[in-house]
């Protein structure tokens, strides 16, 4: 008879490799490595699908000043656009620079310094969170603007995609790449073909507009140089996501460097034709903020009508903001990997799940962008403040330290590389600072504050780490290892069983004393205990039964008990060996007590006992739900386990020798 004894229940098992597939030998890693087309989907959906609120983030600023300001959005978008072209053609030596990946945080941290490093780092998690969050709540406000009878489902839908969009990844990028493809190329293609038509020769130029108008009549404000830097400053949240493919570098297939600075050319040339195609046409329609209504809706209303051309590309666009949150989880998850190798976030970071993915930061990446979307309803516009401070000041802080960067290795041309990102330093610096005057008192102060609370957080971490590291001794040899005492081993039990005896026998070959205890209450029924000590005098295992008597319901607080009394009075080591029952199938765990779990966490922090299970797998097979005879075949199987474990036991005593025998004899 086969032993069938499964890491994890069958069917858990079997349903989550439904979801993210297979475990994936590291033989395989290469399968998940993307191409240049596949990096627009995977690290490039952020930065192209933010055409969806970008301008619009422009016109609502402009709102205030009256329609008549709204012409404005042209020239503020064509000052983007130059933005857009100065930080690609940084990016991309960026890329050159540094292969590994890591993006501001690996160049702050090799040339400003572990401060500069922390700043760059924090403020990278926090847009990697806002990202998503904003990306989901994009597309579903796309969604609602195309079919308005879903405006009330917009938490749940933003939910439902970030739940899609996380399982996808979990299977790994290469995947999520692949499965974003497809409406990636419709939403890049259908908005382009939308926005030609729009140029040439418009369908639907006079048709009339859903909503209401919001801009005001008459302006509430003056258009003044401190509204249009609002205005950029708002606008260039259209640019967060550039930096994703210098992050991702090591995502690539090889030639990665080469790749990667395809992918980055790429998303600049779309990104740019998009964002001046709309900008154009907004001016042209008299595009103006409206209730229920997206600006990029009302130019692709006006653009092809509301026929099918625009229900096909509203789907795709929403599909693809609702999927541009796949940026974050590309980057998020290799930065904090990094961070966690050198000990600023905790280790788990750093370990790949069964599919070659950083699967902790992804978990961690949806369960944080989850709580935001629920805190904010799902509202694009509440989150717009807070957007584009934090990869700003990334972008900032890597320009500057890739100026740095030549000026200390100073390779061929190293002075045109260095002017490249010393201009791209100081646009971006000038942006930040623009952001944090105009954004602070709407909610940018929250970016701020958290950024701040990360940094603490990495150096408190980094502490932690250090003084584990000295307890410990790493990088020194500690005194040679010396064999230690036999150990007390506490076996809890509540009645005789396959399992009991299996229990003691590993316990009988663990330590040289052995003690089987049982909890009985002061007010419950005493014939139960007094029928399982007679049984066990009459089974004479060769080990002592102790009743622990306690006036309390809790099973765990007189084993926690006996067990400090026993470690008082002894210089041995005390193991508490706990039997435990392992169903095969999940819907059977749930019939069972689950006492070791309540007796592990009570003595999880002791540093003086050893805890450990005896699993026994129940394989109930095709016998009928009442309860089975023991027969011969079973009982020469569990005296083979004992045999099994006394084959690799230290040697023991002649007292200990005898118990044994006895044990034996009993099979």
């Amino acid at each position: 008879m086969t032993d069938r004894r499964p890491d994890r229940p069958v069917a858990a098992s079997s349903l989550w490799q439904l979801l993210v597939g297979r475990p994936l030998p590291s033989s395989q890693a290469a399968h998940e490595e993307i191409t240049p087309v596949q990096g627009l989907s995977a690290l490039s959906l952020d930065a192209l699908t933010s055409v969806a609120y970008g301008p619009e983030a422009i016109l609502v600023v402009l709102a205030v000043a009256g329609a008549g300001a709204l012409h404005l959005v042209l020239p503020i978008t064509g000052a983007i656009v130059v933005l857009l072209t100065i930080l690609v053609l940084s990016y991309r030596q960026v890329i050159d620079a540094y292969p590994s990946g890591g993006g501001a945080y690996a160049v702050a941290r090799a040339n400003l310094g572990t401060n500069a490093s922390h700043v760059a780092a924090a403020a990278l998690v926090v847009d990697y969170t806002l990202t998503v969050a904003v990306s989901i709540a994009a597309g579903v406000g796309q969604l609602t603007s195309a079919f308005p009878g879903l405006a009330p489902a917009t938490v749940p839908l933003c939910l439902a995609a970030l739940a899609i969009i996380t399982v996808l990844n979990l299977r790994g990028l290469g995947d999520s790449a692949r499965a974003f493809l497809l409406p990636t190329m419709l939403f890049i293609v259908g908005l382009l073909v939308i926005i030609a038509v729009g140029l040439v020769h418009p369908l639907a130029a006079h048709a009339p507009q859903l909503g209401h108008p919001t801009a005001a009549t008459r302006g509430l404000e003056a258009v003044g140089v401190l509204l249009v830097l609002k205005a950029f400053a708002a606008g260039c949240s259209a640019l967060t996501g550039v930096e994703a493919i210098a992050n991702g570098v090591p995502l690539f297939r090889e030639p990665r460097q080469v790749r990667a600075k395809r992918t980055e050319a790429l998303l600049g040339t779309i990104l740019g034709a998009m964002l001046l195609g709309l900008a154009i046409l907004a001016v042209r329609f008299h595009i103006q903020p409206r209730s229920g209504q997206t600006a990029l809706s009302q130019i692709m209303g006006e653009a092809v009508g509301r026929h099918f051309g625009y229900y096909l590309v509203s789907l795709a666009i929403t599909a693809a903001l609702a999927l541009a949150a796949n940026t974050s989880f590309g980057g998020l998850p290799l930065l904090a990997s990094l961070l966690a190798r050198d000990n600023y976030l905790p280790h788990f970071f750093m370990v790949r799940g069964d599919r070659q993915m950083y699967s902790n930061g992804i978990v961690v990446l949806a369960l944080f962008s989850a709580g935001l979307l629920v805190a904010v309803d799902g509202d694009t516009q509440r989150l717009i403040p807070l957007f584009a401070i934090g990869v700003f000041t990334g972008f900032t802080l890597s320009q500057t330290g890739l100026v740095v960067h030549w000026w200390r290795t100073r390779p061929s041309r190293w002075r045109r590389r260095a002017a490249i990102n010393a201009v791209g330093a100081l646009a971006t610096g000038v942006s930040t600072v623009i952001f944090l005057l105009t954004k602070f008192s709407s909610g940018g102060w929250v970016v701020l504050v958290a950024v701040v609370v990360f940094v603490t957080l990495f150096r408190r971490i980094h502490r932690y780490y250090a003084r584990v590291a000295e307890v410990l001794g790493f990088g020194t040899l500690p005194p040679k290892p010396r064999a230690e005492a036999k150990a007390f081993v506490i076996v809890p039990v509540t009645k005789i069983s396959r399992l009991t005896a299996q229990a003691l026998g590993r316990a009988l070959a663990l330590g040289h004393e052995v003690v089987a205890v049982t909890v009985m209450f002061s007010d419950g029924d005493h014939t139960q205990a007094d029928a399982l000590r007679r049984e066990w005098d009459e089974w004479q295992p060769g080990v002592p039964l102790r009743v622990l008597r306690t006036e309390y319901a809790s099973v765990v607080k007189p084993i926690v008990a006996f067990i400090d009394g026993e470690r008082a009075k002894r210089d041995e080591q005390v193991v508490v060996l706990i039997p435990v029952i392992v169903p095969t199938r999940l819907r059977y765990s749930v019939l069972h007590n689950h006492v070791e779990v309540l007796l592990s966490a009570a003595l999880r922090t002791r540093t003086d006992v050893i805890v450990a299970r005896v699993p026994m797998s129940l394989d109930l097979g095709d016998a009928p739900e009442t309860a089975p005879t023991v027969d011969d075949a079973q009982r020469i199987d569990d005296a083979q386990r004992i045999d099994d474990a006394l084959e690799t036991a230290p040697t023991i005593d002649s007292d200990g020798a005898k118990r044994i025998d006895r044990a034996r004899g009993d099979h």
